[in-house]
């Protein structure tokens, strides 16, 4: 028998004898994982990629804690695997420029107001219902499918990550690759026809928040992927690269990126958000700092109140999923700020503006102890856990006491495993 034979076998012993004196069963796929082929820190964009590579060392020692986690997790990556892939050039119809591989999406609060006719097929004119979807939004457009290719993305990396199964790596690449790479089926690297409304406007710098309240994932995805998963080619990590950068430049120069750069509101947070984080995957980390810094006063003291409301959050039918909604943007960005030197959380306004102040006044509602006292036309107590989990972690007290009173999102609570905030409710516009 080699020494490397040897020294290999050693090396899966002493892991298995770490799980025995735990008092945990032999580990699974990640743990018969010999030290040479352990995974590497991977180079997320806002989760913290040291803290899930410890996260993976306490789960290859037997966490029981943690394999309960990774089941949920593993639950949830399950039911992607026998669905997809998706593309944008399966819709019915292509974008109105005509090419179908540019992504379209309809807005959601916008209905007809005349009924269908062959002379005006769309019941033009459009009037505006805020707060209540119209459902040919999720029909004839990619933004189910966007959806489902993010989260899938998402959760089939993090389940290889903490699993070792090759299975969960070959389908989120298959899922990436025909979304961003494969010719016949990618996307092009723009929104020019995100959230257009039939007979009004073929698109809207509005409808970037379509990618930018979930497109994090995607980079987060792909850097546990390029930690050495299965299948996963230095081709597709260079088409990633270059798919990304182009996308960059599209929200940089492009008039919709711009004007949706100068939103007062939420929208302008998740624009700021993603492009900080796109920046510092693409490795330009003083564009990353630039517009980390630049959100203290454009968004945190411009946004919140001294007392934590988000006034202009509080104005919609929806009051509560939106500044539970604005969070997701601005804690995401704290993330990316502690990649570059930067903690949003310390940041305090002239009047005492903060998040930690914006999340506290969540948690009577979050914690199920009064009603929310703004107007919601569907509240969802869940839709505040992951921001509430945020603020605790970086030192909250409020928040801290407030954790074993959340409730739980469906699918169980996976903060343990991917503590960056997930967008938990799904309506947003």
């Amino acid at each position: 028998m080699s020494a490397l034979s040897t020294v290999s076998r050693l090396g899966v012993l002493l892991v298995a004898f770490a799980a025995f004196a735990v008092g945990a069963a032999v580990p699974t796929a990640s743990a018969r994982m010999t030290a040479g082929t352990m995974p590497k820190v991977p180079h997320t964009a806002v989760l913290d990629g040291a803290r899930l590579h410890q996260t993976k060392l306490r789960l290859d020692r037997g966490d029981r804690q943690l394999r309960r986690a990774v089941q949920a997790l593993t639950s949830r990556a399950d039911k992607w695997l026998g669905q997809g892939p998706w593309t944008v050039v399966d819709k019915p119809r292509p974008a109105p420029g005509g090419d179908r591989h540019d992504y379209l999406s309809q807005a959601p609060y916008w209905w007809p107001s005349k009924p269908p006719t062959a002379d005006n097929p769309w019941g033009c004119p459009y009037v505006q219902r805020d707060g209540e979807r119209n459902p040919e939004v999720d029909s004839g457009t990619d933004r189910r499918d966007v959806e489902k290719t993010f989260d899938a993305a998402y959760d089939l990396s993090l389940a290889w990550y903490y699993t070792g199964e090759k299975r969960y790596a070959e389908k989120a690449g298959q899922v990436l690759r025909t979304w961003f790479l494969d010719p016949a089926t990618r996307m092009n690297p723009n929104l020019n026809h995100a959230q257009f409304i039939p007979c009004r406007f073929d698109g809207r710098a509005i409808g970037i928040i379509d990618f930018s309240q979930s497109f994090t994932s995607v980079l987060d995805a792909l850097a546990l992927l390029d930690t050495g998963a299965p299948g996963w080619t230095r081709t597709d990590r260079t088409g990633m690269a270059k798919w990304n950068s182009d996308f960059l430049g599209w929200l940089r120069n492009s008039d919709f990126g711009k004007e949706e750069a100068a939103a007062t509101n939420n929208h302008g947070t998740f624009y700021d958000m993603q492009l900080a984080a796109l920046a510092y995957a693409t490795g330009d980390k003083d564009l990353a700092r630039r517009t980390v810094l630049s959100v203290r006063s454009t968004r945190i003291a411009a946004q919140i109140a001294s007392d934590g409301r988000q006034p202009q959050e509080l104005t919609r039918t929806r009051s509560w999923h939106y500044s539970t909604f604005a969070l997701v943007a601005h804690t995401r960005l704290a993330a990316v700020g502690r990649h570059v030197g930067v903690n949003l959380w310390a940041y305090r306004g002239p009047d005492g503006q903060s998040l930690f102040k914006a999340v506290d006044y969540l948690l009577p509602a979050a914690t199920g102890s009064v009603a929310w006292p703004h107007q919601e036309l569907g509240f969802l107590r869940y839709a505040a856990t992951d921001v509430v989990h945020a603020a605790a972690d970086a030192g909250d007290a409020r928040a801290r006491r407030a954790v074993p009173l959340l409730e739980e999102p469906p699918g169980g609570d996976l903060w343990a495993l991917r503590p960056a905030v997930e967008q938990l409710d799904s309506i947003a516009g």
